[in-house]
């Protein structure tokens, strides 16, 4: 698991309605244990009232638990139980159990029905929690439901320890991934804006810093000595030096850390290198790194990474794939790309290069590249993908996208981390999300399918306008019927 993202610890609390037999909670709640197999912490105090409410959030949090499992073994008791989620500091989910454990006259418990108002209860007093999509099941069922469960509250309780670092501000004429910062602090996320001249007097400082070395090796060791662009490694050492004693000295009381930094146009003039390199390796440890000051950007890193437990990336939904390098290309492909920022480890072939597009413009004369050298490039590695994103709107409204496809084993014949990405219904996707709602041409890129946690998460967060690429059979709001 990353450094930079939180280890769950779940624990399972038992409910029970005093009109029913509390064992029957309890030898259900047993059997979830059981099956489940280790490390889900079973909280010996089973609800009956607000009492034991108060003593079961007692002992869970004073047993480690920082994810919490109400299960309701019986029809279960709706104010203790919801007063649970209200009480207890991190994430919840409710589950239920359903029968065939027991006769149906004595060993009936009813929480098919109690599920039901527990819901209704959770609404009155505008609690989240996090409710599968077959809540009510059998103890094996419920213990695959519990381990969904986890990436979720991964993601939630890191965005409430989150702190995310920006340097601005956001280049000239480049709206496209502007958003207020105001609804971060509803999320629980804080931030602190920085002037890029804050970060150019702390890489400044680091000059001559006794690390150096050992970093240029860490780097030198990881591109495996094939580097032809080997005399930017001091710099970017010294760089990486200075994000990580800027993120130790300024996260204060929170936990995780990401940045969103301005990379172009002074950068390279004034840092003599683009800080591509850096970030990826940053985004290995879990730490994103947004490139242009996308601060929502990384906050949507950040969260892939809880669901995923992996390193992600942010990249360019950037450009249409000729049918030279795929024969069957259409409107559901497209080439992701970025200048050099995704980890080595989601390269096929990774190896220094330099920033071609800023080469023209800050260096065109210049018959080898020096300020702008510093990218990692290669094609990315072949498999399944989510592309997704979390974006606030000008009037400070959150929405949120996710679709799921595959990255191609192809060769872009091009520059920078890139990749050809194949995502079902792409092409009305792309008119009628992307397009018709706005957002912004960076996405998230998490490896593997995610999709459904990165859903279930933004319904925690309480978005309600999610996205995602919709079959054929299922038309967009503003889709022509007649097209």
């Amino acid at each position: 698991m990353l450094p930079n993202i939180p280890q769950v610890s779940p624990g399972i609390v038992a409910v029970s309605r005093s009109c029913f037999p509390k064992a029957l909670s309890e030898r259900r709640r047993a059997a979830i244990v059981s099956h489940y197999g280790g490390g889900l912490y079973e909280c010996p105090v089973t609800v009956e009232n607000e009492l034991d409410a108060r003593r079961a959030v007692d002992d869970v949090v004073a047993n480690g638990v920082n994810a919490l499992v109400v299960f309701l073994g019986n029809f279960g008791p709706e104010t203790p139980e919801t007063l649970l989620a209200e009480w207890f500091p991190g994430p919840v989910m409710f589950i239920a159990a359903a029968e065939g454990d027991g006769d149906l006259f004595d060993g009936r418990g009813d929480a098919y029905c109690g599920m039901l108002n527990c819901s209704y209860n959770l609404g009155l007093r505008c609690l989240p929690a996090y409710l599968p999509e077959s809540p009510v099941g059998t103890a094996e069922e419920l213990s695959g439901q519990i381990a969904g469960f986890l990436p979720v509250a991964r993601a939630v309780l890191g965005l409430r320890g989150l702190k995310i670092i920006a340097f601005g501000p956001r280049p000239d004429d480049f709206l496209a991934c502007n958003a207020p910062v105001k609804a971060l602090y509803g999320l629980g996320v804080a931030i602190e804006e920085n002037s890029e001249l804050d970060l150019l007097a702390a890489y400044n400082k680091h000059m001559g810093d006794s690390r150096v070395p050992a970093k240029i090796a860490e780097m030198k060791a990881e591109l495996c000595g094939d580097n032809p662009y080997a005399g930017i490694l001091p710099r970017l050492a010294q760089y990486e030096l200075t994000l990580e004693d800027w993120a130790a000295e300024h996260i204060g009381a929170r936990k995780y850390v990401a940045f969103a930094n301005k990379c172009w146009p002074a950068f390279q003039t004034e840092f003599k290198f683009v800080p591509c390199y850096v970030n990826s390796r940053l985004a290995a440890r879990g730490i994103p790194a947004a490139c242009e000051v996308d601060i929502y950007g990384a906050l949507s890193e950040y969260i892939g990474a809880c669901v995923s437990g992996a390193a992600t990336t942010l990249l360019d939904i950037n450009n249409t794939v000729p049918a030279s390098i795929h024969a069957n290309c259409s409107g559901d492909t497209f080439m992701g790309f970025h200048c050099g920022n995704t980890c080595a480890a989601r390269l096929k072939n990774p190896r220094m290069g330099y920033q071609r597009i800023m080469k023209r413009g800050l260096e065109p004369d210049a018959p080898a590249p020096d300020i702008t050298r510093g990218t990692l490039e290669g094609n990315l590695r072949p498999g399944d993908v989510t592309l997704y994103r979390l974006q606030s709107t000008a009037d400070t409204r959150l929405k949120a996208y996710a679709a799921q496809g595959q990255i191609l084993d192809l060769d872009c014949e091009s520059f920078g981390s890139i990749g050809v990405f194949a995502i079902p219904e792409m092409g009305r996707f792309y008119r009628h999300v992307l397009i018709e709602k706005r957002f912004p041409h960076h996405a998230a890129v998490a490896f593997g399918h995610h999709g459904r946690a990165l859903f279930e998460v933004f319904k925690y967060l309480g978005i309600d306008d999610i996205s995602y690429n919709q079959p054929r059979q299922i038309p967009y709001p503003k889709e022509n019927p007649f097209a």
